[in-house]
Protein backbone atom coordinates (compact mmCIF):
# COMPACT_ATOMS: atom_id res chain seq x y z
CA UNK A 1 0.00 0.00 0.00
CA UNK A 2 1.42 3.65 0.02
CA UNK A 3 3.49 3.91 3.45
CA UNK A 4 5.49 1.62 5.32
CA UNK A 5 4.24 -0.62 7.93
CA UNK A 6 6.10 -0.59 11.23
CA UNK A 7 6.09 -2.85 14.17
CA UNK A 8 5.83 -1.05 17.84
CA UNK A 9 4.89 -1.60 21.24
CA UNK A 10 1.94 0.65 23.00
CA UNK A 11 3.63 1.54 26.10
CA UNK A 12 0.22 1.93 28.14
CA UNK A 13 -0.88 -1.70 27.19
CA UNK A 14 2.53 -3.65 26.46
CA UNK A 15 0.81 -4.82 23.59
CA UNK A 16 2.59 -4.96 20.19
CA UNK A 17 0.91 -2.67 17.31
CA UNK A 18 1.61 -1.99 13.73
CA UNK A 19 2.50 1.50 12.52
CA UNK A 20 1.57 2.82 9.14
CA UNK A 21 3.29 5.92 8.33
CA UNK A 22 2.20 7.74 5.42
CA UNK A 23 3.93 10.60 3.36
CA UNK A 24 1.38 13.72 3.21
CA UNK A 25 3.68 15.72 0.73
CA UNK A 26 2.69 14.14 -2.84
CA UNK A 27 -0.69 14.60 -4.31
CA UNK A 28 -3.21 12.79 -3.18
CA UNK A 29 -1.93 11.36 -0.09
CA UNK A 30 -4.13 13.70 2.44
CA UNK A 31 -7.10 11.73 0.66
CA UNK A 32 -5.64 8.55 0.19
CA UNK A 33 -4.48 8.72 4.22
CA UNK A 34 -8.09 10.08 5.66
CA UNK A 35 -9.54 7.10 3.37
CA UNK A 36 -7.72 4.16 4.81
CA UNK A 37 -8.27 5.92 8.39
CA UNK A 38 -12.12 6.43 7.85
CA UNK A 39 -12.51 3.12 6.15
CA UNK A 40 -11.08 1.06 9.11
CA UNK A 41 -12.56 3.17 11.70
CA UNK A 42 -15.98 3.02 10.35
CA UNK A 43 -16.16 -0.71 9.45
CA UNK A 44 -14.90 -3.09 12.43
CA UNK A 45 -15.74 -6.45 12.02
CA UNK A 46 -13.57 -9.83 12.78
CA UNK A 47 -12.20 -10.42 9.45
CA UNK A 48 -10.97 -6.91 9.52
CA UNK A 49 -7.82 -5.09 11.08
CA UNK A 50 -8.78 -3.51 13.27
CA UNK A 51 -7.86 0.74 13.79
CA UNK A 52 -6.46 1.94 16.87
CA UNK A 53 -5.58 5.30 16.50
CA UNK A 54 -3.87 7.76 14.03
CA UNK A 55 -1.44 10.34 14.76
CA UNK A 56 -0.18 13.70 12.54
CA UNK A 57 3.77 14.03 13.30
CA UNK A 58 5.08 16.77 11.00
CA UNK A 59 4.08 16.14 7.05
CA UNK A 60 3.08 12.37 7.98
CA UNK A 61 0.01 10.29 9.19
CA UNK A 62 0.59 7.78 11.55
CA UNK A 63 -1.92 4.86 11.44
CA UNK A 64 -1.63 3.02 14.60
CA UNK A 65 -3.83 -0.87 14.39
CA UNK A 66 -3.71 -4.24 15.63
CA UNK A 67 -0.22 -6.20 14.72
CA UNK A 68 -0.50 -9.25 12.72
CA UNK A 69 1.88 -11.82 13.94
CA UNK A 70 1.64 -14.19 10.85
CA UNK A 71 2.25 -11.61 8.53
CA UNK A 72 0.56 -11.27 5.21
CA UNK A 73 -0.71 -14.33 2.87
CA UNK A 74 1.67 -13.29 0.48
CA UNK A 75 4.46 -14.03 2.77
CA UNK A 76 2.80 -17.40 3.79
CA UNK A 77 2.66 -18.31 -0.10
CA UNK A 78 6.14 -17.61 -0.43
CA UNK A 79 6.91 -20.41 2.46
CA UNK A 80 4.13 -23.19 2.35
CA UNK A 81 1.75 -24.95 -0.14
CA UNK A 82 -2.05 -25.10 0.49
CA UNK A 83 -4.40 -27.75 0.32
CA UNK A 84 -7.40 -26.95 -1.28
CA UNK A 85 -8.99 -27.15 2.32
CA UNK A 86 -6.86 -24.32 3.55
CA UNK A 87 -7.90 -22.19 0.72
CA UNK A 88 -11.27 -22.91 1.41
CA UNK A 89 -10.84 -21.35 4.59
CA UNK A 90 -9.52 -18.48 3.75
CA UNK A 91 -11.70 -17.66 1.05
CA UNK A 92 -14.23 -17.81 3.62
CA UNK A 93 -12.63 -15.84 6.17
CA UNK A 94 -11.77 -13.00 3.33
CA UNK A 95 -15.63 -13.41 2.11
CA UNK A 96 -17.43 -12.67 5.89
CA UNK A 97 -15.27 -9.29 5.83
CA UNK A 98 -16.26 -8.56 1.85
CA UNK A 99 -19.83 -9.27 2.48
CA UNK A 100 -19.65 -7.03 5.62
CA UNK A 101 -18.00 -4.07 3.19
CA UNK A 102 -20.36 -4.49 0.74
CA UNK A 103 -23.56 -4.80 2.99
CA UNK A 104 -22.21 -1.46 3.83
CA UNK A 105 -21.41 -0.05 0.39
CA UNK A 106 -18.05 0.09 0.78
CA UNK A 107 -15.72 -1.83 -2.78
CA UNK A 108 -12.02 -2.74 -1.39
CA UNK A 109 -10.71 -2.26 -4.56
CA UNK A 110 -7.53 -4.01 -3.55
CA UNK A 111 -7.72 -7.44 -2.56
CA UNK A 112 -4.35 -9.53 -3.32
CA UNK A 113 -2.21 -11.99 -0.58
CA UNK A 114 -0.23 -8.43 0.34
CA UNK A 115 -3.14 -7.20 1.57
CA UNK A 116 -4.89 -10.52 3.58
CA UNK A 117 -3.17 -10.46 7.14
CA UNK A 118 -2.78 -13.59 9.01
CA UNK A 119 -1.93 -14.35 12.60
CA UNK A 120 -0.21 -17.31 14.23
CA UNK A 121 -4.02 -17.99 15.88
CA UNK A 122 -5.43 -18.56 12.35
CA UNK A 123 -7.06 -15.60 12.26
CA UNK A 124 -7.53 -14.15 8.46
CA UNK A 125 -8.24 -10.66 7.93
CA UNK A 126 -8.21 -7.84 5.25
CA UNK A 127 -5.77 -4.51 5.21
CA UNK A 128 -4.76 -1.97 3.33
CA UNK A 129 -7.69 0.03 2.80
CA UNK A 130 -5.77 2.76 1.21
CA UNK A 131 -8.10 2.36 -2.45
CA UNK A 132 -11.29 1.67 -1.03
CA UNK A 133 -14.46 3.29 -2.06
CA UNK A 134 -17.67 4.34 -0.29
CA UNK A 135 -21.10 3.90 -2.14
CA UNK A 136 -23.42 6.22 -2.23
CA UNK A 137 -27.37 6.20 -2.95
CA UNK A 138 -26.77 8.23 -5.98
CA UNK A 139 -23.59 6.71 -6.59
CA UNK A 140 -23.93 3.19 -6.57
CA UNK A 141 -20.96 2.64 -9.15
CA UNK A 142 -17.54 3.61 -9.56
CA UNK A 143 -15.53 3.64 -12.76
CA UNK A 144 -11.92 4.93 -11.97
CA UNK A 145 -9.20 2.51 -12.09
CA UNK A 146 -6.97 1.99 -9.01
CA UNK A 147 -6.62 -1.52 -8.39
CA UNK A 148 -3.16 -3.67 -9.13
CA UNK A 149 -3.20 -4.86 -12.63
CA UNK A 150 -2.97 -8.67 -11.88
CA UNK A 151 -5.93 -8.68 -10.10
CA UNK A 152 -8.19 -6.31 -11.54
CA UNK A 153 -11.77 -6.84 -13.07
CA UNK A 154 -12.33 -6.53 -16.80
CA UNK A 155 -14.92 -4.14 -16.19
CA UNK A 156 -12.34 -1.94 -14.13
CA UNK A 157 -9.79 -2.37 -17.06
CA UNK A 158 -12.75 -1.29 -19.60
CA UNK A 159 -13.09 1.96 -18.05
CA UNK A 160 -17.10 0.88 -17.48
CA UNK A 161 -18.66 1.55 -14.25
CA UNK A 162 -18.53 -1.08 -11.59
CA UNK A 163 -19.86 -1.98 -8.12
CA UNK A 164 -18.79 -3.72 -5.08
CA UNK A 165 -18.27 -7.57 -7.09
CA UNK A 166 -14.91 -6.10 -8.08
CA UNK A 167 -13.52 -7.32 -5.22
CA UNK A 168 -15.25 -10.94 -5.81
CA UNK A 169 -12.87 -10.88 -9.14
CA UNK A 170 -10.15 -10.04 -7.18
CA UNK A 171 -10.93 -12.45 -4.46
CA UNK A 172 -11.05 -15.14 -7.39
CA UNK A 173 -7.63 -14.24 -8.55
CA UNK A 174 -6.40 -14.62 -5.50
CA UNK A 175 -7.51 -18.14 -5.52
CA UNK A 176 -5.61 -19.12 -8.41
CA UNK A 177 -2.64 -17.20 -6.10
CA UNK A 178 -2.70 -19.68 -3.37
CA UNK A 179 -3.27 -22.81 -6.03
CA UNK A 180 -0.52 -21.80 -8.41
CA UNK A 181 1.80 -19.85 -5.84
CA UNK A 182 1.75 -16.25 -7.99
CA UNK A 183 -1.74 -14.52 -9.90
CA UNK A 184 -1.82 -14.76 -13.59
CA UNK A 185 0.29 -12.37 -15.90
CA UNK A 186 1.96 -10.88 -12.24
CA UNK A 187 5.36 -10.96 -13.97
CA UNK A 188 4.20 -8.73 -16.94
CA UNK A 189 4.09 -5.18 -17.09
CA UNK A 190 0.81 -3.14 -16.44
CA UNK A 191 -0.62 -2.07 -19.87
CA UNK A 192 0.32 -5.84 -21.05
CA UNK A 193 -1.89 -7.40 -17.99
CA UNK A 194 -4.75 -5.02 -19.25
CA UNK A 195 -4.21 -6.31 -22.84
CA UNK A 196 -3.99 -10.27 -21.92
CA UNK A 197 -7.35 -9.66 -19.29
CA UNK A 198 -9.25 -7.92 -22.19
CA UNK A 199 -7.91 -10.56 -25.10
CA UNK A 200 -7.93 -13.75 -23.03
CA UNK A 201 -11.43 -13.13 -20.37
CA UNK A 202 -11.15 -15.31 -17.12
CA UNK A 203 -7.62 -17.06 -16.39
CA UNK A 204 -7.84 -20.31 -15.81
CA UNK A 205 -6.05 -22.90 -13.61
CA UNK A 206 -2.41 -24.46 -15.59
CA UNK A 207 -3.40 -28.07 -14.61
CA UNK A 208 -7.07 -28.01 -14.00
CA UNK A 209 -7.35 -31.69 -13.65
CA UNK A 210 -5.42 -31.99 -10.60
CA UNK A 211 -7.51 -30.07 -8.78
CA UNK A 212 -11.27 -30.61 -7.65
CA UNK A 213 -14.55 -29.87 -9.04
CA UNK A 214 -15.28 -28.02 -6.30
CA UNK A 215 -12.27 -25.45 -6.69
CA UNK A 216 -12.60 -24.88 -10.12
CA UNK A 217 -16.09 -23.90 -9.86
CA UNK A 218 -15.89 -21.71 -7.06
CA UNK A 219 -12.93 -19.67 -9.08
CA UNK A 220 -15.62 -19.66 -12.49
CA UNK A 221 -18.48 -17.90 -9.76
CA UNK A 222 -15.91 -15.38 -8.97
CA UNK A 223 -14.05 -14.83 -12.35
CA UNK A 224 -17.38 -13.73 -14.45
CA UNK A 225 -16.57 -11.84 -17.32
CA UNK A 226 -19.04 -8.97 -16.62
CA UNK A 227 -19.46 -7.46 -13.14
CA UNK A 228 -23.31 -8.76 -12.89
CA UNK A 229 -22.56 -11.50 -13.22
CA UNK A 230 -19.91 -12.51 -10.47
CA UNK A 231 -21.22 -14.28 -7.50
CA UNK A 232 -22.05 -11.93 -4.50
CA UNK A 233 -20.51 -12.61 -1.25
CA UNK A 234 -23.22 -13.65 0.19
CA UNK A 235 -23.81 -16.46 -2.44
CA UNK A 236 -19.95 -17.93 -2.30
CA UNK A 237 -20.12 -17.84 1.38
CA UNK A 238 -22.60 -21.09 0.70
CA UNK A 239 -20.67 -22.51 -2.03
CA UNK A 240 -19.94 -25.94 -0.63
CA UNK A 241 -16.05 -24.98 -1.38
CA UNK A 242 -16.00 -22.37 0.98
CA UNK A 243 -18.17 -23.82 3.24
CA UNK A 244 -16.42 -27.16 3.68
CA UNK A 245 -13.62 -25.25 5.36
CA UNK A 246 -12.58 -25.85 8.61
CA UNK A 247 -12.67 -23.16 11.65
CA UNK A 248 -9.59 -20.33 11.21
CA UNK A 249 -7.84 -21.75 13.94
CA UNK A 250 -7.19 -24.61 12.11
CA UNK A 251 -4.66 -22.75 10.19
CA UNK A 252 -2.86 -21.92 12.75
CA UNK A 253 0.11 -24.99 12.50
CA UNK A 254 0.42 -23.55 8.81
CA UNK A 255 1.10 -19.71 9.65
CA UNK A 256 2.99 -20.63 12.34
CA UNK A 257 5.24 -23.13 9.92
CA UNK A 258 5.27 -20.73 7.35
CA UNK A 259 6.95 -17.82 9.51
CA UNK A 260 9.31 -20.53 10.74
CA UNK A 261 10.38 -21.23 6.84
CA UNK A 262 10.77 -17.35 6.41
CA UNK A 263 12.55 -16.72 9.91
CA UNK A 264 15.20 -20.04 8.53
CA UNK A 265 15.73 -17.77 5.08
CA UNK A 266 16.81 -15.36 7.38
Amino acid sequence: GFGAVYKALDTSTGQQVAVKIMSLKEEMSEELAANEILAMRDNRHPNIVTYLDSYLVDAELWLAMEFMDGGTLSDVLRAVYLEEEQIGTVCRECLQGLRFLHSRQVIHRDIKSSNILVGTDGSVKLGDFGLCAQLSPGHSKRSSSVSTPSWTAPEVVRGEAYGPKVDIWSLGIMGLEMVEGEAPYQREARRRVFELIERNGPPKLQNPRHHSALLRDVLRCCLQGEDDRHWSAQELLQHPFVTSGNPASSLAALIISAKQVQEDWR
